[in-house]
């Protein structure tokens, strides 16, 4: 998909503000179920496309990436200029009501540009509940073009907004902005006007949110957050399993499908490679399903609260020292906490780093030790109940691996360690219908995306198993995996599985009968094997073929000989 051209026949209305201000539901809520996605030519950056009827007029609506300026930093703030100069018919330029400052910022360099302009003011319904108030004409004064409210999850002023763009778009004369030089003075100047506080109903908030920025004691509640996390995860998600998920797949799903398979297909080949040892409309429905499926909804959800909540960033805030030691800053902490739900998402989000060593760092960092929420899922799933202990040394081999790579990264890797400002928005009490919402588009980002490669490596191993060819692998594998690793030949079948999905490489040793010591090395060589073949596409997007292949070859490596060394090591002691 391309940006229009000059020639166009439909006006181009661009969506323009900060990143994670709500302008991306905003976009929804105008343009429907009619979009598109593009990468904007010689980039990385992702744009979305629609169109939106105004007055029974169509007109193409494009939602830019989020930026926090015009001043070309960032190849982000690249495309939104290179958007601006092809004269778009209208900027709706999106402001946050619970971080004006740098929003008005942004807008007085819009309005520099003397493109027509509408300005949304966004969450609004959450700038009450800090105790300030917005004056909205006062505001609209001093920018000098048309100011709405909006709460763009519940539609509110969309309507409006709606009715504005027709406006400015229709025949006639329009409205100037005012002439204010775009500077971090001005837009303070303006922010000071225009709010003002109505008492202190946010002052223990406040306190809590300052605290949890501060060595202390923020460490304190850093440790108890995440201690938090990880006990609902892995709680939650236990009782999801053992009490409803377990139960429906084995008990109920699983038997039906047998005996429909067992009444239509006779004995053979294809009857074993559909409901036999490895059958995939077995094992390939409770594997991602019944096992791993509720570690996934019970991380998504505590994920989820801590996005709403507004603490992520003030852990970032939190880790800047320690990250810094690493060469990063503390903004890495949002694309290493994302790469445990998935690594995807994760490495496109290192695009608001703001060096492309960062960059490259964090993707890396991701790629070889921070395992997805499927494959955390197999985890649990596999060392829970047979080693705690195996468990636990697992996530610290993990956060120690992530440690040790940035800092061997950030001698190894040329590039400058850029001074970078985060923001920090309002601590809040989580939104359950947002909450909600989270949960249920991850949860389907889950079943669309997982499930279905599982199936299929599930169907490799079923052939492999069915035809012997599993075991010839196991023969061809034994120096390595029986020798080295000191496992059973069998544990080559996830090696080769585990390039489909990573969970995939952890869930087949569920059906083995391994000790304590071999628990651990087959999950260390998971959490060090190579990533997806999603994953890797991504990378190969985001950089290029060959940081693709240098990742594949410092994960695979890294897990034959992590793994290794402690087989090797734990015989001695076990």
């Amino acid at each position: 998909m391309a940006l229009p051209s000059s020639d166009r026949e439909r006006p181009l209305i661009l969506l323009l503000g900060p990143p994670n201000v709500g302008k991306s539901v905003i976009f929804n809520q105008l343009s429907g179920m009619d979009v598109g996605m593009a990468n904007y030519p010689g980039t990385t950056v992702d744009y979305t496309e629609g169109a939106v009827e105004l007055h029974g007029n169509t007109a193409k609506l494009i939602d830019v990436p989020g930026v926090y300026s015009l001043e070309a930093e960032s190849e982000a703030e690249e495309v939104a200029i290179r958007m601006l100069n092809r004269q778009p018919e209208l900027v709706v330029c999106v402001l946050d009501a619970l971080n004006l400052e740098s929003s008005i910022y942004l807008t007085l360099q819009i309005l520099r540009l003397k493109l027509p302009t509408v300005v949304v003011v966004n969450r609004v319904d959450l700038l009450a509940e800090t105790g300030r108030r917005l004056d909205l004409n006062l505001l609209q004064e001093e920018l000098g073009v048309a100011v709405i409210p909006t709460v763009a999850i519940t539609g509110s002023g969309l309507d409006r907004l709606q009715q504005i763009m027709a406006e400015t778009l229709a025949p006639g004369p329009r409205q100037l902005p005012n002439r204010v030089a775009p500077s971090w003075a001005a837009a303070e100047s303006i922010h000071g006007r225009v709010l003002s506080s109505q008492g202190p109903v946010s002052d223990f908030r406040q306190r809590i949110g300052d605290a949890a920025m501060r060595p202390w004691p923020g460490i304190l509640i850093m440790l108890a957050v995440l201690t938090a996390v990880f006990a609902s995860v892995v709680g939650l998600g236990m009782a999801l399993r053992n009490f409803i998920l377990l139960p429906l797949v084995r008990e109920g799903l699983i038997p039906a499908i047998v005996a429909l398979v067992q009444r239509l297909i006779p004995p053979g080949l294809l009857r074993e490679v559909m409901v036999g040892e490895y059958g995939f409309l077995t094992k390939g429905i409770e594997w991602p399903i019944a096992l791993v499926m509720p570690y996934v909804l019970s991380f998504y959800l505590a994920l989820s609260l801590l996005e709403d909540s507004g603490y992520m960033p003030r852990l970032g805030v939190m880790l800047d020292g320690l990250f810094n030691k690493m060469g990063l800053s503390g903004t890495a902490v949002v694309p290493l906490l994302l790469g445990y739900g998935c690594g995807i998402p994760a490495i496109m989000s290192t695009r608001a780093l703001p060096s492309r060593k960062h960059r490259r760092m964090v993707a890396l960092m991701v790629s070889l030790s921070v395992p997805c929420m499927a494959q955390t899922g197999a985890f649990i799933s596999l060392l829970a109940a047979r080693s705690v202990g195996a468990l636990i040394f697992v996530a610290l081999l993990s956060a120690s691996a992530v440690i040790t790579a940035g800092v061997v990264l950030s001698r190894l890797l040329p590039g400058e360690h850029p001074e970078t400002v985060m923001e920090i928005p309002e601590l809040l009490l989580p939104r359950p219908s947002v909450i909600g919402k989270k949960l249920w588009m991850r949860s389907k980002h889950y079943l669309g995306d997982a499930v279905l490669p599982v199936v299929a490596g599930v169907a490799v191993a079923a052939v492999l198993y069915e035809t012997g060819l599993m075991t010839q692998l196991g023969e061809l594998l034994r120096p390595l995996v029986s020798g080295w690793l000191r496992l059973p030949e069998d544990a080559a079948v996830p090696l080769l599985l585990g390039i489909f999905r990573r969970e995939l490489t952890v869930l087949p040793l569920l059906n083995m009968e391994l000790n304590a010591l071999q628990l651990t090395v087959g999950s260390v060589v998971a959490l060090f094997y190579v990533p997806c073949v999603a994953v890797l596409a991504i990378l190969i997007r985001e950089f290029n073929y060959l940081f693709a292949g240098a990742v594949l070859v410092v994960t695979t490596s890294s897990a034959f000989l992590m793994g290794g060394v402690i087989a090797h090591i734990g015989a001695v002691f076990f």
